[in-house]
């Protein structure tokens, strides 16, 4: 049986799992507060001053834009073709994304409210969506801004719902073109979905129980997947190349009776039957335990402890899906403190780049030269295809290219060969950064 962490063990082990990785300063912190003072802080992020790392992002103009700014002032190729216009590369849609990804890796690792940013990590996964797809490299911008941050740390049903409303998800997951076959159509010009492909779409109703809430083993069945569209029908957008907002379209809803899970939704409804299902999703035993499946997952093992995951789901269930409190109920656990999980993660990319320019004092612009590293090792941020998001398992991250793509990343980070990132003294962390175990938490 392995002896019990010390209190640096602790300090060191609490800082690798709940920010992007420790810094001097943080250390001292933690010594100087104690853990769970230091952790309490940081389910607080409202009352911590990021003036650091606000006014590097300021400097960023398309991640304060609304998505129909983003649309005009980065318009679509084909448009600009149409025009005749000639546009700098700083104008087009891809500028939108880069800023997008050097807000969120500047936030890594200079925020202080680092809890709060590895949250957001996480729920930008859960709830992934591809800003490559389409109206997707306007609407992301948002996504991340105005759906996931404002709820990182509030109630699960609150950012179940925003995601649900959210012109980013109703685009990526096709639900926006979500019609009752049935429905009277004679909508108005300012709804976008295309009349030739009316009709329910299953995706976002599929995703939603077995990768936002319930989870593949969660209980439900194809017919469950079919009444929870039948629900989402007229949730849509209003135009998502135009006036890109969340609109509900009463003519494109089934207005029939549903049940969901063996509950009854009574006909003649309308947007309240996808909030119902929201409901009725958030406060699911499948949820709880799914959601807090994978929390653990994050904070202490890829295989975690069933003790662990059942403690956590019981304060999901028992706060009525309380983020804070959920979080709170894994990293003051004794399976969090065990020996076993100590060095037991393999970072995603991110958190290596992330934790390597903490780790050494970096100043960094986040430029494109860095944010190339994380494409090459295999985490381009906000572009993850699938819904699944990117894993949060070691096998996914530890084959020999891999590994060989982080080393030469610490090689040139050392050797300040890394455009708009320096750092003092370089050669004194090249043994640090280049290290086996520097690529765990």
């Amino acid at each position: 049986m392995s002896a019990p962490l010390t209190d640096e063990q602790k300090i060191a082990h609490l800082l690798g799992r709940i920010t992007f990785g420790p810094t001097p300063a943080e250390t001292e912190k933690v010594k100087s507060k104690g853990i769970v003072p230091y952790l309490e802080e940081q389910l607080q992020p409202e009352k911590i001053p990021d003036s650091l790392v606000e006014d590097k992002v300021a400097k960023l103009k398309s991640v304060h834009l609304s998505s129909q700014e983003l649309l005009e002032l980065y318009p679509p190729p084909q448009q600009v073709k149409a025009k005749g216009m000639e546009l700098s590369p700083m104008q087009s849609p891809r500028y939108v994304v880069l800023e997008l990804q050097q807000a969120k890796l500047l936030r890594a690792v200079y925020s202080r409210r680092q809890l709060y940013e590895v949250m957001v990590d996480f729920w930008t996964n859960h709830f992934n969506v591809f800003a490559g797809k389409g109206a997707d490299r306007w609407l992301v911008t948002s996504y991340d801004r105005d759906t996931i941050r404002p709820h990182a740390l509030g109630r699960f049903r609150d950012l179940l719902l925003a995601t649900a409303k959210s012109p980013a998800m109703l685009f990526y997951l096709d639900n926006w073109l979500s019609v009752n076959p049935e429905a009277v159509m004679n909508r108005p010009r300012a709804t976008a979905a295309p009349v030739a492909r009316r009709g329910i779409n299953e995706n976002y109703a599929r995703e939603l129980m077995e990768l936002h809430t319930l989870g593949v083993d969660g209980g439900y069945t194809q017919k469950d997947v079919v009444e929870v569209a039948r629900c989402f029908t007229g949730w849509t957008i209003r135009r998502p190349r135009g006036q890109p907002e969340f609109l509900f379209d009463a003519r494109m809803h089934d207005r029939g009776e549903k049940v969901v899970l063996g509950t009854r939704i009574p006909a003649g409804g309308g947007m309240e039957d996808g909030v119902k299902v929201i409901d009725l999703l958030s406060r699911h035993p499948s949820t709880a335990r799914f959601i807090a499946g994978k929390l653990a997952r994050r904070f202490v093992s890829d295989d975690p402890p069933s003790s662990l995951v059942d403690q956590a789901a019981k304060a999901f269930r028992e706060s009525d899906g309380d983020i804070k409190d959920t979080v709170r109920a894994i990293v003051r656990s004794p399976e969090f403190f065990s020996p076993e999980v100590v060095q037991a993660k393999i970072k995603k990319p991110l958190e290596f780049v992330a934790s390597a320019l903490r780790a050494v004092g970096a100043e960094t612009n986040a430029s494109p030269a860095l944010l190339r590293s994380l494409v090459r090792m295999g985490e381009p941020l906000f572009l993850a295809q699938p819904p699944t998001g990117f894993p949060d398992v070691g096998s996914t991250w530890i084959s020999p290219d891999m590994l060989l793509t982080r080393i030469n990343f610490a090689i040139d980070l050392t050797a300040n060969r890394i455009a708009g990132t320096r750092v003092k003294n370089a050669e004194t962390w090249a043994e640090l950064v280049a290290a086996p175990e520097f690529q765990r938490r």
